[in-house]
């Protein structure tokens, strides 16, 4: 009951109320020129110094999902569950080479999405709109997945009800108002929340960290607790170090999260919004210090074994809810005003990556779709309110997944959200570097690695759960006719499929001398710094007078 945790839920809404506010006074933050711009609403002025970047973008990545999911994830499956902490330290190395490129062209030609580089770049309109739509697609479930770690949050607090409307109308309300102070202050709200946010959760890791082995007994005995459960089990698992079967999935899970991760349109949102490439780089160096953080946290799963944790019942009949065994933790080791602190860093850590998706999936529509088929006209303040009003229906959307889906469904589409995005990886990633690839042939590449992902991931069930497709990741090595029980990553086997096709076609058309476009950008635009001149933005210029300086 709800009134066994009265302390746990005053203490969680006060600062849910003062992040609230703190997002709607967010709209007169450092001061903006004009709201009424997709510069100033959708990033922030491209003004935010290094700290402010370090606190959005590990804001935008280490999410609420993040704080639940992976120590679940341990809980019941053991070392596997790990793999989230090698890809968050593989992919700066990886993103430091792109990004600060992605920064500068951006800065020079006022590009907003990663979609309108594409545009930019190869000259085509058709692979710049697969480029948004694959970005959206992949983004909307990962915002239905912020709530999941907010229901897990209000489910061990005891505000539920009985009928669909009563359980899910703090979600709703909590995302009402989400989507109140982002339509008003745009990125600067989820920007200075994530101080909050951030200082929160890192307060509430270094006490559990500590304060929690204390009281279980040490490190020695939590990691007995774990290698019990797991040997106990009748289903052969890793328990708590990998068996042999895992581990090339383990890798290539690692390894293609790290690709995906900075494709995510809302990874590359809170990139464009700093202010020159000295931040980028000095974050690229400091946000490691977040996959420490991300290994403690998923120590927590080892504690809640060792601390007898019992998740609450699922949705269906029989079913568990692993996504409540963080919650529970804390509610059943810490007080009850503490606990309610660690719920409030879960809940908060759900509104700013929330806010910042939903922008990110806003500005595609708006820079990629909106303008490029339907008004190619539009002013920049026509942008900015369609960008305002597109994501309040993300949101929307978002609150519907979970209304009207069972939550296991969404978990199951942010995996293959993963394999999506990284079809992306040819055009954006590599076209930083390279023109070399043939527009028509990264359309086929897409058009092949997306196929193949989605009928890889088809294939996948899972007998546990009853599901017989899209039921995970972990793709069979036997179903390509090699004889083990090993699996691999799909996104990894169809990205390789979609290099492999783009780069044959491209010799085939590049033979054929099929026309290739006119590429928008020049050399030195890769390495344009703050103070440097613009060039007129927009997919209608020609050759020439896309270098021509903005007067």
């Amino acid at each position: 009951m709800w009134r066994d945790h009265l302390t746990e839920i005053i203490v969680f809404s006060l600062l849910f109320l003062l992040v609230s506010a703190m997002g709607f006074v967010a709209a007169r933050w450092r001061a903006p020129r004009d709201m009424a711009h997709l510069d100033e609403w959708g990033l922030g002025g491209r003004s935010f110094g290094g700290w402010i970047t370090w606190f959005l973008v590990g804001g935008d990545l280490y999410t609420a999902y993040t704080f639940v999911a992976v120590p679940a994830l341990i809980f019941g499956a053991g070392a596997a569950g790990f793999f989230a902490v090698p890809y968050t330290i593989v992919i700066y190395p990886l993103v430091f080479l792109v990004l600060c490129r992605l920064w500068s062209v951006s800065h020079r030609h006022g590009f907003v999405t990663p979609a309108d580089f594409v545009r930019n770049r190869f000259d085509s309109p058709i692979l710049a709109l697969l480029v948004a739509i694959t970005g959206i697609v992949a983004t909307m479930p990962y915002i239905a997945l912020q709530l999941v770690g907010i229901e897990a949050v209000l489910k061990t607090m005891g505000v539920t009800g009985d009928s669909a409307l009563a359980r899910h109308l703090p979600i709703i309300i909590a995302f009402a108002i989400l989507a109140a102070y982002t339509y008003q202050s745009g990125l600067r709200a989820p920007a200075l929340i994530a101080f909050v946010k951030d200082s929160l959760i890192y307060i509430v890791i270094l006490v559990a960290v500590i304060y929690l082995p204390y009281k279980l007994g040490g490190w020695g005995d939590i990691f007995d607790a774990a290698d019990a459960k797991f040997k106990a089990s009748p289903a052969p698992g890793d328990g708590i170090l990998l068996n042999a079967n895992n581990q090339l999935q383990y890798v290539t899970l690692a390894f293609g999260s790290a690709l995906a991760l900075f494709l995510y349109p809302h990874s590359i949102t809170g990139v464009l919004a700093s202010r020159n490439r000295d931040v980028i780089k000095r974050n690229m160096s400091a946000l490691p210090a977040y996959s420490l953080l991300l290994g403690l946290i998923a120590l927590l799963g080892y504690m809640a074994i060792a601390a007898g944790v019992k998740p609450l019942p699922g949705a269906k009949a029989g079913s568990v809810d692993g996504n409540t065994v963080v919650p529970l933790l804390f509610d059943k080791q810490f007080p009850d005003w503490f606990a309610g602190v660690a719920y409030a860093a879960i809940g908060i850590g759900a509104l700013v990556p929330a806010a910042i998706m939903s922008i990110a999936a806003a500005n595609l529509f708006t820079r990629n779709i909106y303008k490029e088929y339907l008004k190619r006209d539009a002013s920049p303040a026509q942008e900015a309110n369609v960008s305002k009003i597109t994501s309040l229906v993300v949101k929307v959307g978002a609150v519907a997944c979970i209304v009207f889906l069972d939550p296991q469904f969404s978990i199951d589409l942010q995996l293959i959200g993963g394999v999506i995005i990284l079809q992306t990886l040819p055009a954006v990633a590599l076209g930083l570097y390279t023109r070399w690839f043939h527009r028509g042939a990264l359309i086929a590449g897409w058009v092949a690695g997306m196929g193949l992902g989605m009928w890889m991931l088809y294939q996948i069930g899972n007998p546990a759960t009853g599901k017989k497709h899209f039921a995970g990741s972990a793709f069979p090595l036997s179903e390509f006719g090699f004889d083990t029980k090993k699996t691999i990553y799909v996104g990894i086997v169809a990205v390789l499929v979609n290099l492999a096709v783009a780069a044959l076609l491209t010799l085939v058309l590049r033979a054929a001398k099929v026309a290739e476009g006119v590429d928008g950008t020049t050399p030195d635009d890769y390495f344009a710094d703050e103070g440097d001149p613009r060039v007129t933005p927009g997919p209608d210029r020609d050759a020439d007078s896309a270098r021509e300086p903005v007067a």
